[in-house]
C-alpha cells in the first residue's frame, strides 16, 4: 500500500472516502470533524443530535455529502470516550474504518490522523499508530485457497490529511515506521500460519537466509554436526525423534560498530506433538505455530533493520520438530546442555525449555547487554494469562519495567510473575542437575525459572507467548483469526525507546 501525509484541509481534499472522527459523548464536533460537518451543514450533528452516530469505540458510520466536500464519501469513525483513549484506541478505530472501506469495494481513500489534535498524542505516534492498525486489520491468508468465498479488492493508496504543516514531519516519520512495522507483524503472520509441511526447519533457516541477503544482514545456520561439536544435547536430543535436521538460525544486525549488542532468542519448533509424551490430537494442528517466538525475532531483526536501529541485535532460533519415532527422546533420558548442565527429561512434552537453554547459553558468546527471549512455552500461562496478555519474567527489574511500559504503548501488553529463589525447588532432580519440568503449581513460573539457569549474568526477560501468539476470536478489528505476530510491537517499541540496561 502507498502511505503518503499530506497537507491540506480534510473538507476540500478530493478523495473516494475521508475518515474522520469523533469522541464518545461529543454534541458538537470540532476540528477536522467539524470543519467537514459545516461543510454537509450540519448532518453530522444532526445524526449526533437523533442518536444515529454516538461515537462509540470502532463505531462506523458512511455518508454521502451532497456537495460540500471534495470527497465523495465521509466515513465517521467512533473513538470511544476521551478520558480513555489512546494509542489501542487509534489502532481499533483506523482497523475499523479499513475493514469498512474494503467492504466498500474502494481502493484508495483520506483519513484526519485519529488523536493528533484533541486527543492529546504526540503526531508521530499517532500516525503510527493509524498506519498499524489500518495495515494489520486487512490481513488475509488464503494461499492455499483455490476459492476465495469473498474476494476483496486490495486498498492501494491510503492518505493522511493534516492542517498543521508544521506536524507533517512527524507524521511522516511516525506513518513510516507504522508501515515497516505493520508489514513486519504481517510476514510474522504468514510464517506461522504455514503448516508445518511447508515451513520445516530447513525451509524457516532458507527464509531467514533470503531476508538476510535482501536487507544486508549476517546469518549463519549451524547444522546437526555443529551443535554436536559445541555439546547442544538439549536441544538434539528434543530433534532426534524427527526426520526433519534441526537448524540453529543466527541472525546479525550491525549497522556500525561499538553498538550496544541485544540478543533475541526465539523458540521455534516448526512443529510440537509432544514427543512421547504425546499431546491430545485437539487443538494439536496448532502446534504448527509453536516456532511464533523464533518467527517474531525475525520480524524484529526485519524491522530493526529497515528503520536502521543504533543496535548490534542478534537473533538466535532454534528450530526442529518434536516428534515420537523409535528414536525419540524419552521420558526419563538425562541430556547435557551446552552450559555444561545435565537435565532430566521428565516430560518430553516441555522441550521448548530445553532447545532454549541450549540458545539461551549460546547468546551469551555475544556479551549482549541484554538478552530477551519468546516462547510459546506453557499452558500454564494460557491459564493464568488468557489470550490477552503475555506473560514477563526476567532477572532484572529495568529491563522489566521497560517491556512493561513498551506493552501498554504497542498494545501488546505483558504481566510479570515472580521468579522467587523458592520456585527452583520443584526443579530439583535426583539423577542429573535439573529436571525439566517442576509439577503443576506455577508452570509458567517454573518453566522461565528453569531458563534463567542458563542465562549467566546477563540481563534476561523472558516473554510466554502461548497463549497471545494466536487467536480463534479476533478481539480487535486489526487482529484476524489465526496467527496474531505477537512481540513484534511491543519489542520494536522497547528497542526504539532503549534506555539501556
Amino acid at each position: 500500500m502507498k502511505i503518503t501525509v499530506q497537507q491540506g484541509s480534510a473538507q476540500s481534499f478530493p478523495t473516494e472516502a475521508l475518515v474522520v472522527n469523533l469522541f464518545e459523548g461529543v454534541g458538537s464536533p470540532g476540528g477536522a470533524t467539524g470543519a467537514v460537518d459545516k461543510a454537509m451543514n450540519g448532518r453530522i450533528s444532526a445524526l449526533i443530535a437523533s442518536g444515529d452516530i454516538r461515537g462509540k469505540l470502532g463505531e462506523v458510520t458512511v455518508l454521502y455529502p451532497e456537495g460540500g466536500v471534495a470527497a465523495k464519501r465521509v466515513i465517521v469513525v467512533g473513538l470511544g470516550r476521551q478520558e480513555e483513549f489512546g494509542l489501542e484506541a487509534v489502532r481499533h478505530a483506523a482497523g475499523a474504518a479499513a475493514q469498512k472501506i474494503r467492504s466498500l469495494g474502494l481502493t484508495s481513500f483520506a483519513t484526519v490522523v485519529h488523536g493528533s489534535g484533541a486527543g492529546g498524542i504526540a503526531p508521530e505516534d499517532a500516525a503510527q499508530a493509524l498506519v498499524e492498525g489500518s495495515i494489520l486489520s486487512l490481513y488475509t491468508f488464503t494461499r492455499h485457497k483455490t476459492v476465495v468465498e469473498e474476494p476483496t479488492t486490495p486498498i492501494e493508496e491510503m492518505v493522511l490529511i493534516e492542517f498543521d504543516a508544521g506536524k507533517i514531519p512527524a507524521m511522516q516519520a511516525g506513518a513510516r515506521a507504522g508501515q515497516i512495522i505493520a508489514d513486519s507483524v504481517s510476514f510474522v503472520r504468514d510464517l506461522v500460519n504455514e503448516p508445518a509441511n511447508i515451513t520445516t526447519p530447513a525451509v524457516l533457516a532458507g527464509k531467514a537466509q533470503a531476508m538476510a541477503r535482501d536487507l544486508g544482514l549476517r546469518c549463519q545456520v549451524l547444522e546437526r554436526e555443529d551443535m554436536q561439536s559445541l555439546g547442544m544435547g538439549a536441544l538434539l536430543g528434543v530433534s532426534q525423534g524427527s526426520d526433519e535436521p534441526p537448524k540453529l538460525i543466527i541472525l546479525e544486525y550491525q549497522p556500525d560498530a561499538g553498538l550496544p549488542t541485544i540478543a533475541l532468542v526465539g523458540k521455534a519448533l516448526t512443529f510440537d506433538s509432544g514427543g512421547i509424551s504425546l499431546k491430545p490430537s485437539e487443538d494439536m494442528h496448532k502446534m504448527k505455530g509453536d516456532m511464533a517466538g523464533g518467527a517474531a525475532v525475525m520480524g524484529v531483526l526485519w524491522a530493526a533493520a529497515m528503520l536502521r536501529l543504533p543496535f548490534h541485535l542478534v537473533g538466535i532460533i532454534p528450530a526442529t520438530e518434536n516428534m515420537p519415532s523409535g528414536k525419540a527422546l524419552k521420558p526419563g533420558d538425562i541430556v547435557t546442555s551446552l552450559s555444561g548442565k545435565t537435565i532430566e527429561v521428565q516430560n518430553t512434552d516441555a522441550e521448548g525449555r530445553l532447545v532454549l537453554a541450549d540458545a539461551l547459553t549460546y547468546a551469551g558468546r555475544f556479551q549482549p547487554a541484554a538478552i530477551v527471549d519468546l516462547a510459546t512455552l506453557t499452558g500454564a500461562c494460557v491459564v493464568a494469562l488468557g489470550n490477552i496478555t503475555t506473560g514477563l519474567m526476567s532477572t532484572d527489574d529495568r529491563l522489566a519495567s521497560q517491556l512493561e511500559a513498551a506493552g501498554q504503548r504497542s498494545g501488546e501488553r505483558v504481566w510479570r510473575l515472580p521468579l522467587f529463589k523458592e520456585y527452583g525447588e520443584q526443579l530439583k532432580s535426583d539423577v542429573a542437575d535439573l529436571c525439566n519440568v517442576g509439577g503443576r503449581p506455577a508452570g509458567a513460573i517454573t518453566a522461565a525459572y528453569f531458563l534463567s539457569q542458563f542465562v549467566g549474568d546477563f540481563p534476561w526477560a523472558h516473554l510466554d507467548i502461548a497463549g497471545t501468539y494466536w487467536t480463534d476470536k479476533p478481539a480487535k478489528p486489526y487482529q484476524s483469526k489465526g496467527a496474531t505476530g505477537v512481540g513484534v510491537r511491543l519489542l520494536m517499541d522497547w528497542l526504539r525507546r532503549w534506555e539501556g540496561a
